[in-house]
């Protein structure tokens, strides 16, 4: 059975998640608490706290990791990201090509509304 995030739980994966808000530390949560990836990022986003990952912050530092590059394109593709392990030792340019052709969500407006 799947445990549920009681509110000690949530207030850890919070303040965790906020010291260091990056995948790495996602995947650290979902592990600990035998969780997928998924799950994890939809608890933190449901608390107002997740942020997709983002090329370049406003001090130009923080790069991407390969593994928040897959994370996206999971992400964009509604699968589970431990569908794709090891997509990570691809190139960054590949993964980066994947996760723009993936990214619908960069349109924002369904296609049919296309004039």
């Amino acid at each position: 059975m799947g445990m549920n995030y009681t509110e000690e739980i949530t207030a850890f994966l919070v303040e965790k998640y906020t010291e260091n808000p990056c995948m790495e530390t996602v995947v650290l949560l979902a592990e600990k608490y035998d969780k997928t990836v998924k799950s994890i990022i939809g608890k933190l986003s449901r608390e107002g706290v997740y942020q997709r990952a983002v090329y370049t912050n406003k001090s130009g530092e923080a790069p991407i990791t390969k593994m928040e590059l897959v994370n996206n394109i999971a992400e964009n593709l509604g699968i589970e990201v431990e569908n794709l392990l090891g997509l990570d030792k691809s190139p960054k340019s590949a993964l980066k090509e994947l996760e723009a052709a993936t990214g619908a969500e960069r349109t924002r407006e369904p296609w049919h509304n296309r004039t």
